[in-house]
């Protein structure tokens, strides 16, 4: 008697427990797939892509962007440009991406002859044998060529790190930037205390000396400075050789920023400003650093002359602080951003005002005044999108 057939239950499909192949092998739309996790933008991202910004301005216009000309997104390009040669970790993780040698810095000629030879213009082209002085008499060195300031390694260099430190933080926060040397005053630029970019490598003037000649010796004036570079080394070069330096390398001198230079078609699009509360609220009145940051498109007098009634000021009388006028920028956007920067900080309470109903105050924020006013100058320039605050330091951090 032979065994009837079994119809399988599972309709051709594996019974429970066995392999479970055939089900991902049927899936045609991936439905089982899993999402890709999205790669974490790193800050030397962001410093790539900065980059790359310039290059491509490089490729259209077959130049460098100015950090001094009117036009607005030119400038930013440009400025940005300053920073990263002044940076020689920037520029050293850039060099794979520069391919047009924005980034490559000529050697100095080591000699009359070099100059020459690296004349491809024929600038010191001489038809008119003015430079020829083969006919003159040989003039008979009185003393010995002053001798050549090598750079040794500074042995006190960590008194001078933390300024260097500081003054990179400075160019970043926009309060220094960059001036080429040459429109900087020439050697009379340079004096003890200041800072120097030469060769992508910032300079600090650490002392200047001028040894006083023998009795009845006489000699011309040549001060000698301690100069300190960031990279640990230091050097004793004259202070007319070191402006030399400056001037044939194209250097630059580390100034105050300053107001920046307006131009007769900048828009003015409004006013950016900050105050302190004359509340006598213990909740208000007893927090340090505590302040609004507003915009307005007119006066800011204006703006404020009910601040007592208004729920926004606290409803009390309020101090103006500071005021940033902004040109050819949408001021709402700044004060957008800034309210983002500080978000962590936003005071958080709920307040009465006179009709009696509750609101919560949503410009004002706890953070030092310098820190706002850094964070404006980062927004401006760009660079606030490597960096996050710190509310426990009072510090911006560069993002990981």
């Amino acid at each position: 008697m032979s065994t009837p057939e079994i119809e399988n239950p599972n309709n051709g499909a594996p019974a429970p427990g066995e392999d479970m192949q055939w089900i991902i092998d049927s899936d045609v739309d991936g439905l089982l797939d899993l999402p890709e996790k999205p790669k974490k933008v790193t800050s030397n991202d962001r410093l790539e892509r900065a980059f790359l910004e310039i290059v491509e301005f490089r490729r259209m216009h077959d130049r460098i962007p100015s950090s001094t000309t009117r036009e607005i997104a030119e400038r930013k390009l440009g400025a940005r440009l300053d920073g990263i040669l002044a940076d020689e970790q920037k520029s050293g993780a850039l060099k794979h991406l520069d391919e047009s040698g924005l980034l490559e810095i000529p050697d100095t000629p080591t000699s009359i002859d070099d100059l020459l030879d690296s004349d491809d213009f024929d600038l010191l082209g001489d038809d008119s044998g003015l430079l020829d002085i083969s006919d003159l008499p040989a003039r008979a060195r009185r003393v010995a060529p002053e001798e050549v300031a090598t750079r040794v390694r500074s042995e006190d260099f960590a008194q001078y790190k933390h300024l260097f430190v500081q003054k990179h933080a400075e160019l970043k926060a926009g309060t220094s930037k960059l001036m080429r040397f040459a429109e900087a005053g020439g050697q009379q630029a340079i004096r003890e205390g200041r800072f120097f970019v030469l060769s992508g490598v910032m300079l600090f003037v650490a002392e200047i000396t001028d040894p006083q000649p023998a009795l009845g010796v006489r000699t011309r004036y040549k001060p000698r400075t301690r100069t300190v570079f960031e990279n640990g080394t230091e050097s004793g070069l004259f202070r007319r050789s070191l402006a030399g330096q400056l001037l044939e390398q194209d250097g630059y001198a580390v100034v105050d920023a300053g107001p920046a230079e307006i131009f007769p078609d900048d828009e003015a699009t409004g006013y950016v400003y900050v105050l302190r509360s004359f509340s006598e609220d213990p909740l208000i009145s007893n927090r340090e650093n505590l302040y609004k940051i507003g915009f307005t498109r007119g006066s800011v007098e204006k703006r404020i002359a009910n601040a007592e009634k208004e729920a926004t000021y606290l409803m009390a009388p309020v101090q103006i602080v500071a005021t940033y006028r902004t040109y050819n920028l949408k001021v709402s956007a700044l004060e957008d951003l800034l309210h983002r920067v500080f978000a962590k900080v936003r005071l958080d309470i709920n307040q009465v005002d006179g009709k009696g109903q509750r609101y919560d105050p949503a410009e004002w924020f706890v953070a030092p005044l310098k820190v706002i006013d850094q964070a404006i100058n980062m927004i401006i320039s760009g660079d606030i999108v490597d960096y996050s605050y710190d509310d426990a330091t009072h510090q911006f951090v560069e993002r990981g």
